[in-house]
């Protein structure tokens, strides 16, 4: 099948270009101050997937970090509903009318479009309440379709793994399906938490936890992408 070819062929670059943009943008503002001309936005001595010294969206909304970020992040959802579309065809070549052929295809999209949406208002700054609830709400909508999507082509891969050993590497299914089990058991556990506003939790400050959390989760859920590309076996 030619979409397997696809998949295989997108889903590394779907790793890719969000590991590199969001790295080069930690890597400027934390080495290269002459850039910034805002020298209130550059940050010292921090990695972030320990410390939590900084989230990512401070990382990249300063300019020049924006210039990096937000393109990488628009051809990443674009890519990202390629994906989907591709995935879907091949459920429906093992599997027709597979009962989650359409929620993986709308979650998959939806989560693309929250990207998009995420993107194209960092760094746009309104002092009203309103509005950050609605950020809020938009990033906290891209990881839920995310993870909901990748759950629901898990699920169907296994549902018919039977039909797909000539094509794939289980062990690499197997890998996929304790990574989203992970992050859905995160997702559950942290979300309530870092919705909270402010950062103060019973005493305790969150502020550090919630930017190292937000790390490591990125890097969880496009590692997803990583696993399908090492999954797919080349189709002749």
């Amino acid at each position: 099948m030619e979409q397997i070819n696809r998949v295989k062929s997108i889903s590394i670059w779907i790793f890719i270009i969000p590991f590199i943009a969001v790295n080069t943008c930690l890597i400027l503002i934390t080495q290269f101050h002459e850039l910034f001309p805002n020298q209130g936005d550059i940050i010292h001595n921090t990695f972030p997937y320990f410390d939590g010294g900084a989230s990512i969206s401070r990382t990249a909304r300063p300019y020049p970090s924006w210039l990096i970020f937000k393109p990488a992040m628009f051809l990443t959802s674009y890519i990202l509903i390629r994906y989907w579309i591709y995935n879907k065809e091949i459920i429906d070549f093992f599997e027709s009318n597979h009962k989650y052929g359409k929620k993986i295809l709308f979650f998959g999209i939806a989560s693309a479009v929250a990207l998009t949406i995420h993107s194209i208002f960092l760094g746009i700054k309104f002092d009203n309440d309103l509005y950050k609830l609605f950020r809020r709400v938009i990033m906290l909508s891209f990881i839920i379709f995310e993870i909901v999507a990748q759950a629901y082509l898990v699920a169907s891969f296994y549902s018919f793994r039977n039909k797909l050993e000539k094509y794939i590497n289980k062990t690499f299914l197997k890998l996929k399906l304790i990574l989203v089990s992970t992050l859905i058991i995160v997702a559950v556990i942290s979300i309530p938490i870092i919705s909270l506003p402010g950062n103060d939790f019973f005493g305790f400050n969150l502020k550090f936890f919630k930017h190292a959390l937000e790390w490591d989760y990125f890097i969880g859920v496009i590692s997803f992408y990583l696993l399908t590309f090492l999954m797919w076996k080349k189709v002749n």
